[in-house]
């Protein structure tokens, strides 16, 4: 019962705003049938957003902890498929909540830049090792999403959306099982850079098919 309101919400609202924003999908079908990890840039408040309301399943989404510091969304976003995560270090309960959901065959969204990167969308910001880690540990690929059009139709400073066209395009699985020389920490590296290169490749082909 405690999703209920995101199943209403997903198949209603959420096809609603994918249409005001005319967002395109590429590689939709990348996303695996079972846990995935979808990791993406983030350049706007919209890309969870529309993320959610795009992929063919729901997606839970590992948000800031200051989130659940006013009540309506400390209601809210359990709700629709979120939980907390403390970015000031090391979250072991936020692991221990997305190895859980990714054992049961869900898909966890998790930015690899923290928050919202400065640069705009042809570029990447600092990538974090967490999603590769996750991935690792759980056992399961790493799907890389790409954003282009969120930087415009809601970019830093700006309150409230503007329509703009947006394209959101989905890369090939990237396996963490194929990393395995070096240390944890050297494949974490490796894994991370692999999937922010995706990352960065979905952006070039996405703003190619834009012209």
């Amino acid at each position: 019962m405690k999703h209920v309101l995101g199943k209403i919400v997903r198949p209603t609202l959420g096809q609603l705003v994918l249409r005001i924003f005319s967002v395109r999908t590429y590689g939709a079908e990348n996303i695996p049938a079972s846990g995935a990890v979808i990791a993406g840039n983030h350049v706007s408040y919209l890309d969870p957003v529309l993320l959610w309301c795009a992929t063919p399943r729901p997606v839970h989404f590992m948000a800031k902890r200051e989130l659940w510091d006013g009540w309506f969304l400390a209601w809210v976003l359990p709700r629709l498929w979120a939980f907390p995560v403390n970015r000031n270090g090391v979250d072991r309960a936020a692991i221990e909540t997305a190895s859980g959901l990714l054992a049961d065959g869900e898909l966890v969204g998790i930015f690899p830049e923290g928050t919202r990167a400065e640069a705009d969308a042809t570029s990447l910001g600092q990538a974090h090792g967490g999603v590769a880690f996750i991935a690792m540990r759980a056992g399961v690929p790493i799907v890389p999403a790409a954003f282009v059009g969120t930087d415009s139709a809601m970019p830093r400073g700006v309150k409230f959306p503007r329509p703009r066209k947006v394209t959101v395009w989905f890369g090939a699985p990237v396996d963490p099982v194929s990393f395995s020389e070096g240390s944890r920490k050297e494949r974490v590296d490796a894994v991370t850079a692999a999937v922010m290169s995706e990352i960065g490749t979905g952006i070039a082909t996405v703003k190619e098919l834009r012209r």
